[in-house]
Order: C-alpha cells, then sequence, then structure tokens
C-alpha cells in the first residue's frame, strides 16, 4: 500500500547529512512494511535483523566496534553490506541491550551507510534510555493511514489527488461520493491491516476480526508491567469511548473509578502516550500564539490513534457505521473530532488544543496552530451547522485579535468571511494546501 511516509525516507536517503534513522510509531501502524519496502526498491540489498528473540541480536551490541558489528552481521547473514548499496535496517531494536545506544557509533564510525532502525515500543524505550543518541539520529514518525492513503489504497487516486487540489468547486460535485468514502473510513481506520482486510474482502466481519487482533496485541503490551499499571492502563484505554460521549470532554478521572485521582493515573495516561496509542489535546487559557505558552496541564482531552479502533471500542455495530449517518451523529461527534485529531497529526504534526472557560458553556472545539496563525476550529458532524459558540469567540470574546476561523461540517466548502467551512473530508487539502 502506498504510504507519504516513503518521500520522507527517500529524502532522508538522498540528504547530505543523513544519520541513521529510528522510524517511530504506533505498533502495528505499518513501520516494518514500509521499511522493508523501501530497502528492496530503493537499494541494491536490503539487510534485515529483527532483534526480536534473536539470540544472535542479543549480544551483537556487546560493544561499540562498527566494523565488528557489521562483519558479524554479514557472516551471520551470508550477506555483503556495502556503503551507498545497502540498506542496514535493525527491527525492533530496543529489545537488545544496547541496541539503541549503538547508532551513536554507526553515526560516528560509519556514517555513510545507510542504517534505519524501528520497533513497536521504541517510543517508550527512547523515553526510559539514558543512553539515547541525542542528536546522532534522524527520526520520523508514522502513524495510521489517513484518509487520502484510504483512498489510494481504494484505487481512488484522482479523488485523492482532488482533496489535495484544494478545488473546492471540484469537491462540491464530489460531495456525495467523499461522505461515502468517510464513512467507510470512520469504520476501517487506518491500521494497514484493517484497510487491507476490506480492500481484499469488503467483509466488515474481516475488518473487525483484524481491529481485535490488532487490540490484543496492546493489551499484550499492557501486560508486561506489574498488575496495578496493567489494570490502571485498561481502565484509561477503555474509557475513552464514555469520555469523548460527553457534551464537556474534558477527561474526568472520576469517571475511572469512584476517587480516582490524577496522580494515580498519570504514569498509565504517559504510558499509552508513549506508546503512540493516545493524544493528549490539553486546554489553553487563551487562543494566542504560540498557544504552548497558554497550556493548562491540568485540563485535557483524550483521543485514541484511530478512529476505526475507536469505533471497535465503542462496540459500534458494523452496520451502524456503514449505513446511513449514524457514524457521523452518535455519541456527540466522538467519532468526528477523534478523526479530524488524528488527520492533523498524521499531516505533519500540527499543533492542537481546545478551549474553554470552567463558568460558561463556551467551548472551542481545537485551537489549531499553523503557518504562524492560530485557528479556532469547530468540528461537525452534521449539516445543521450553527456554529453560535465559534462567532462568539471570534467576533466577541476575541475580537481584538482579528481570528479566522474554521468549521469542518458535512456541508461543502463555503466562505462566510469571518469563518471559512470546509468538508470534513478535505481536512488535508485546507492544511496541505498552504504548504505547496
Amino acid at each position: 500500500m502506498e504510504r507519504t511516509v516513503y518521500k520522507k525516507l527517500k529524502v532522508w536517503k538522498d540528504a547530505a547529512d543523513r544519520k541513521p534513522l529510528i522510524l517511530l510509531g504506533a505498533r502495528q501502524v505499518g513501520k516494518t512494511y514500509i521499511l522493508k519496502e523501501f530497502g528492496r526498491n530503493e537499494f541494491q540489498n536490503l539487510v534485515y535483523v529483527n532483534c526480536h528473540n534473536n539470540a544472535f541480536a542479543e549480544t551483537l551490541f556487546q560493544d561499540f566496534n562498527i566494523p565488528r558489528i557489521i562483519h558479524a552481521i554479514e557472516i551471520n547473514y551470508e550477506v555483503k553490506i556495502q556503503i551507498g548499496q545497502t540498506l542496514l535496517f535493525f527491527d525492533e531494536i530496543q529489545e537488545v541491550p544496547n541496541g539503541i545506544a549503538s547508532l551513536k557509533y554507526f553515526c560516528e564510525d560509519m556514517r555513510q551507510l545507510h542504517v534505519a532502525a524501528a520497533g513497536s515500543l521504541l517510543g517508550l524505550a527512547l523515553g526510559e534510555d539514558e543512553s539515547f543518541p541525542v542528536g546522532k539520529v534522524n527520526t520520523i514518525r508514522m502513524y495510521p493511514m489517513t484518509f487520502t492513503e484510504f483512498l489510494l489504497a481504494m484505487n481512488r487516486p484522482q479523488l485523492c489527488d482532488a482533496i489535495l487540489s484544494a478545488d473546492w468547486s471540484l469537491l462540491r460535485s464530489l460531495h456525495d461520493l467523499l461522505i461515502e468514502m468517510l464513512r467507510q473510513y470512520y469504520f476501517v481506520g487506518g491500521m494497514p491491516e484493517a484497510v487491507s482486510k476490506w480492500v481484499e474482502t469488503d467483509d466488515p466481519k474481516a475488518v473487525r476480526k483484524a481491529q481485535n487482533d490488532i487490540l490484543q496485541t496492546y493489551y499484550f503490551d499492557f501486560g508486561k508491567h506489574g498488575k496495578t499499571m496493567i489494570h490502571r492502563i485498561r481502565q484509561v484505554w477503555e474509557s475513552i469511548p464514555a469520555q469523548l460521549a460527553k457534551e464537556n470532554k474534558k477527561f474526568i478521572f472520576g469517571a475511572l473509578k469512584k476517587g480516582a485521582r490524577a496522580a494515580d493515573y498519570e504514569a498509565a495516561i504517559q504510558w499509552l502516550v508513549d506508546a503512540g496509542l493516545i493524544y493528549k489535546v490539553h486546554r489553553v487559557s487563551a487562543p494566542k500564539y504560540p498557544l504552548k505558552f497558554y497550556k493548562d496541564n491540568a485540563a485535557f482531552k483524550v483521543y485514541l490513534l484511530d478512529c476505526g479502533l475507536l469505533a471497535l471500542l465503542s462496540e459500534s455495530r458494523p452496520q451502524d457505521m456503514l449505513l446511513g449517518n449514524n457514524a457521523f451523529t452518535e455519541f456527540k461527534g466522538a467519532y468526528t473530532e477523534n478523526y479530524f485529531l488524528q488527520e492533523l497529526v498524521a499531516i505533519g504534526g500540527i499543533p492542537a488544543y481546545y478551549y474553554s472557560k470552567d463558568n460558561s458553556t463556551l467551548e472551542i472545539d481545537f485551537l489549531v496552530q499553523y503557518d504562524g496563525q492560530v485557528f479556532p476550529c469547530e468540528v461537525k458532524a452534521e449539516q445543521n451547522v450553527r456554529s453560535k459558540s465559534l462567532h462568539t469567540f471570534i467576533t466577541g470574546e476575541f475580537s481584538e485579535q482579528s481570528l479566522h476561523g474554521l468549521r469542518f461540517s458535512m456541508l461543502p466548502y463555503v466562505d462566510q468571511q469571518w469563518m471559512e467551512n470546509y468538508p470534513l473530508s478535505c481536512i488535508e487539502g485546507r492544511f496541505r494546501s498552504q504548504e505547496d
């Protein structure tokens, strides 16, 4: 399947100041697949070293003598590693002693060699490992497939191109088709195995099985901790649908269990963030650039990495997701907000926050920092798109800042001067068009 991260890998390959690469991302987003494809297509040979449960790899980094490490790999795998012609790929590198630390010495002693590393819980390892090679590696993040990548997998390249062109008059004529494809994406999501099953079988049961298999691997990862930590990680994870179904989607610790305190669950939430399984969106006190200066660490929303997994975790029936507008209207727009946020993250790590006041009903779904500006964004899952809060926020509460609002809804593009409405299917077109 075609992934946009491939272009970033090619840029890394050709960069004059290239360092060893760490490809980060949650389990099952396709890191191993894409690096193998990249190695086979862009190099004369790929040397793949899977460090998981590998006795050879366990002792490979006993010291940081890079010529010895290279020679040992060549002998063990009966290959020839050649600078400029070989991609040396260490998978699950965090599972072997000194694996991550060795990348520093690949950078210093054999920088010309193309070396890449990945791992399902590598983000966690980097947070814990004091010997992380700061300044000696390049990093790229990979996410579940975006809506446009889903369209490519569904053999809809022209529809994908139409979104990226940001030709709003053309997209208006394709509006119904885009809604139908978006409905499918809400159900399938962007995990490559689930998308592959949908493309191959057109069978909702096959998709749900693939999603359940992914979920079980996550639960297996949760189980690598002590009983208290496992329990708290699962409590946080399984509470997310209910947290998002509330009118006010601020994460409430009391919803986990009576008397739950933030201090008891902070480590569990951070584990899920570091594993790439959830995203935290913090509240800000003002819509001013840069938004991080106004971040409220105590108030945040939590979203899943993938809307398809949210549908599974919510126990939504496939027919309710794929037929009619239930996916768009149920759970107070939870699926739609989750989809919006995961698109922002995946298309470029665009910073997103939200605004609310404890003594007021005024709330702005997202404040997006993009191209040196702050955009108040409202996300509507229906065609009933009254934007009272957004209007009050822009023309009243913060009128002196001359903010420009964005609304993403089931309606086609329209410019209302103080605010523009964009179709939900075209988030990438709206933001990417600013970069071209």
